[in-house]
């Protein structure tokens, strides 16, 4: 797993060139900005015979941890939209926390440091979501006729 510069740039386009990859998970903010981004990705990956593995949106809410107040500080559904859109598999939206960044500058990353927290459970999901669809990937390849197929 490579985490990888926002974007469609060279690294973006020489590793789908030079490397045989499963497939792309691309990570979105609730932003238009950030959704214009998202789509010259996807459009670069399908062009590139990488398939989009699904969207996560990042930064989709704030729920304070002390009053419980839910904040949508970045707008929030448009990685949803745009999977729909894209006909690509939502993973999931990861809320706006201190607790990510701090389990992962200390070295352990949330589902590690804090399993059972909510943060964490929504890493698992997504994981579990993004390991089922390269597995369907990978048993749909299996079953394509091996060569040339003409069909009339």
């Amino acid at each position: 797993m490579l985490d990888l510069p926002p974007g469609t740039g060279d690294v973006q386009i020489s590793l789908s060139q030079l490397v045989p990859l499963s497939g792309a998970v691309v990570v979105t903010t609730p932003q238009a900005v950030s959704l214009i981004d998202v789509v010259k990705a996807t459009n670069m990956f399908e062009k590139v015979e990488v398939p989009i593995l699904g969207v996560v949106e990042n930064m989709a809410y704030y729920e304070c941890p002390k009053c419980g107040n839910h904040d949508e500080i970045f707008s929030r559904g448009g990685g949803r939209a745009l999977a729909k859109e894209q006909g690509v598999l939502f993973l999931g939206e990861i809320p706006l926390g201190g607790s990510v960044r701090a389990t992962g500058d200390a070295g352990k990353p949330i589902v590690v440091a804090e399993p059972e927290s909510e943060v964490a459970k929504i890493f698992m999901e997504m994981a579990a979501k993004t390991a089922g669809r390269i597995a369907a990937n990978v048993l749909s390849r299996e079953r394509r006729p091996r060569g040339l197929v003409v069909i009339r």
